[in-house]
């Protein structure tokens, strides 16, 4: 099967669960937006040299394709589940545990790794304004905000402990 379907070529794309929409459409804008942050996260962990930063990324990664096929899905059980919400605050709970308070404003950029979390981390919250925007529209599980809302924080500690 090749890539180009054509199927896209009036403006409608297909949804994971078959629906056809707009490519405009705010659904379609915060699916795309998640991808976005895990292109970053492809990048950071591409440009770390450190293992356990890596893997980090990478299960992260994994999680954002669970959360892009929730936005692509309509009328679906989450897939992302109050255990990822509880693994992604420990996660948190851990890097800030190994991490000095901050006293000032950081400016990212020490490292190529760390750079890219951080437009991962901005990136992040670009698409959690899409989907509180979706939200006020349609349906939107409460397991995805929540964990959307994570995303930035847990992209924000993973960017110190690069740089550190």
């Amino acid at each position: 099967m090749s890539v180009t379907t054509k199927t896209g070529d009036g403006g409608k794309t297909s949804l994971y669960t078959g629906e056809r929409v707009d490519k405009g459409s705010l659904r379609v804008e915060t699916y795309g937006t998640i991808d976005e942050v895990g292109s970053a996260l492809a990048m950071a962990r591409a440009f770390s040299a450190r293992p356990e930063i890596q893997e980090q990324i990478y299960v992260l990664q994994k999680e954002l394709t669970l959360l892009m096929a929730d936005f692509a899905s309509l009328g679906s059980s989450p897939r992302i589940t109050e255990e990822h919400i509880r693994s992604i605050e420990q996660r948190i709970d851990d890097a800030e545990a190994t991490l000095p308070p901050i006293k000032v404003f950081l400016v990212p950029g020490d490292t190529k790794a760390g750079a890219m979390l951080d437009l991962a981390r901005a990136t992040a919250r670009r698409a959690e304004r899409c989907a509180c925007r979706l939200a006020a529209e349609e349906e939107v599980a409460d397991t995805d905000r929540r964990f959307l809302n994570r995303i930035s924080d847990y992209c924000f500690l993973l960017m110190r402990l690069e740089e550190r």
